[in-house]
């Protein structure tokens, strides 16, 4: 391929998505961390402020094809081209951490545009809706996995249910990619209605399988989305991340590499406080282990039955062991 062609290639909006909790925010936050991609957080988080996206957004995991994009393409599009909706945003404040959120955003849009950088979404929530952001926006796609029982065990710490509800009452999603998953889904919700309570571990363990049973179907459709393991990025950031880079045309520069290393070094805290579930610097090699300790024998169990064969696909070799 010619320089030319490379240049056309790479010079497209970057989506990061995966299930949320499996390191998109680090991930995000490190592609943008050598400046020519500007990071943009979860426009279809249905808590989005407007100003950033000035639509509502109804579901977790909204699913977004050619049937339904009439809703959603034109508020991407003002997004990707740094338009940011100030009166949108104003109108939504309720406290002063809305204003100066609105303000750090504007900002964020305003150096895109005058820097001419890349939007990068970090989004989650757009899984289920990857081939529409590489065919209708041209956005390259890096997807995040992390082993499903860390994935189980950091929304167990954080006590953080899924709302499956939410997948069920999409119909387009459910006939195109989830139809194959009604039944647990029904199984699972219907258990919480007649106990009254929310198992997060089975929760947990049903969305990791859904999600990256269909981003098998999506990667071999689209051998051009490049998929990432947590593990790996934490093992060995540096060479992970340079890497990434060179495959997104990114320049990995000496600040990037700078950043990146301060957020996996080992002087940080070996996970993110709960009161800031967000926080990328962390020491992550120990982050590593510590689903071993948090989860009991009977968690991972549960997770591995419900998992392992979708996780085989992801890890070869994936550890099981509950030995702390």
């Amino acid at each position: 391929m010619t320089a030319g062609l490379d240049d056309v290639v790479h010079n497209r909006p970057i989506l990061v998505a995966g299930a949320h909790r499996t390191g998109t925010t680090w991930v995000g936050k490190m592609l943008s961390a050598g400046g020519e991609a500007a990071y943009i957080s979860e426009p279809l988080n249905v808590l989005h402020h407007p100003g950033l996206l000035n639509i509502p957004i109804r579901y977790w995991y909204t699913y977004i094809c050619a049937e339904n994009e009439r809703e959603y393409l034109p508020a991407l599009q003002e997004l990707l081209g740094f338009n940011y909706q100030v009166w949108a945003g104003l109108k939504s404040v309720h406290s002063r951490k809305d204003f100066l959120r609105i303000g750090r955003d504007n900002w964020t849009f305003l150096q895109g545009k005058i820097r001419h950088q890349l939007p990068l979404l970090k989004d989650p929530f757009a899984s289920f809706s990857i081939p529409w952001f590489l065919q209708k926006l041209g956005c390259q796609v890096v997807v995040t996995v992390r082993h499903p029982a860390a994935f189980a065990s950091s929304l167990k710490r954080l006590t953080w249910p899924f709302q499956f509800c939410d997948l069920i009452d999409q119909p387009l999603l459910m006939r195109d990619w989830l139809e194959p998953y009604r039944e647990d889904i029904e199984s699972l919700l219907g258990e919480e209605r007649r106990t009254g309570q929310v198992d997060i571990i089975s929760q947990a363990s049903l969305l990791w399988r859904i999600v990256y049973a269909v981003l098998i179907h999506f990667r071999q459709k689209f051998p051009e989305i490049h998929i990432v393991r947590h593990e790996d990025l934490s093992l060995d950031p540096v060479t992970g991340y340079k890497t990434l880079y060179k495959a997104l045309g990114l320049n990995f520069t000496p600040a990037a590499q700078k950043i990146i290393l301060e957020s996996s070094s080992s002087d940080n805290p070996k996970e993110a406080s709960s009161q800031n579930a967000f926080d990328v610097k962390v020491d992550s090699r120990a982050n590593l282990e510590i689903w071993k300790r948090r989860l009991s024998t009977q968690e991972i169990l549960r997770i591995r039955e419900i998992t392992e064969d979708i996780a085989a696909v992801y890890y070869p070799d994936l550890d099981w062991d509950y030995s702390p």
